[in-house]
């Protein structure tokens, strides 16, 4: 019990430093993202990026590439499958709170199936069943239902997020039966969770490396830009450049005649 009180009371700081990061940091020098939405907290964000990076490559990059290297892809495949498996009751709660009943009934014989014939989740035997993964939040939920996504955030250790998107940090934890175990059971696997996504996003951030001018902005849009295509299920409204240029020049003209 001491060890679920723990990681509650993680979860209501990370929530309350979110939100006072927010109005304490409102003035900060900011950039515009894809949609031309201010980075109010790029400040902060840049130093929980720094910091997210450098812990990455002296600790974790270094872990996640021996780990790779040694463990077979279709043992780290079922691993992933586990972890995914035994998250989900978050997705089917959220599929339900976004009135896609359909999907939420399909999700819940997925966990069910997973959970029993692939054996604890680490053979995904649904999918072939045609009840296909779904990718549901609380934070998607907040965007069906019309809450602002509010400023980028870039949390220590756990990186990119939203303020809308910060309530899913505890019904995620509270929807996962890991948040229940002990100690001695919850880290270790907490461990091996961390170090096998660490290991399957090897490739993604190497062409990051690779590709981007600026890490933190590239990594910002990026995410932002998933984050939509998850709200919209695939299908995100364009992103009007032209009206945006004609209001540009619509107060370049203001400025002028002034």
């Amino acid at each position: 019990m001491n060890n679920i009180s723990l990681k509650h009371k993680i979860i209501s700081l990370i929530l309350i430093f979110s939100f006072g990061l927010l109005g304490g940091c409102s003035t900060a020098p900011s950039k515009e993202d894809y949609a031309g939405a201010p980075d109010r907290l790029e400040l902060a964000n840049r130093g929980f990026f720094n910091f997210n990076e450098a812990l990455d490559k002296h600790l974790l990059k270094p872990i996640s590439k021996t780990y790779a290297e040694f463990t077979p892809q279709l043992v780290r495949t079922s691993i992933t499958n586990f972890f995914d498996n035994i998250a989900y009751l978050n997705v089917i709660l959220n599929s339900f709170l976004q009135g896609k009943i359909d999907q939420g009934l399909s999700d819940s014989v997925r966990l069910l199936f997973n959970s029993t014939i692939g054996i604890g989740g680490l053979f995904d035997v649904a999918t072939p069943m045609g009840l296909p993964e779904h990718n549901e939040d609380f934070g998607q939920t907040l965007a069906v239902w019309g809450i602002n996504r509010g400023s980028y955030l870039y949390l220590p250790v756990l990186g990119p997020n939203t303020i809308r998107n910060t309530p899913d940090l505890a019904s995620s934890t509270l929807l996962n039966p890991l948040t229940y175990v002990t100690g001695a059971i919850f880290f270790p696997l907490l461990a091996i969770n961390i170090i096998n996504l660490r290991a399957d996003l090897l490739d993604e951030t190497s062409i990051r490396d690779e590709a981007a001018v600026d890490l933190y902005s590239f990594t910002r849009e990026a995410y932002l830009q998933r984050r939509e295509f998850l709200i919209y299920d695939g299908n995100p409204p364009l992103i009007d450049y032209e009206a945006m240029f004609e209001d540009e020049l619509e107060d370049d003209s203001v400025l002028i005649i002034e």
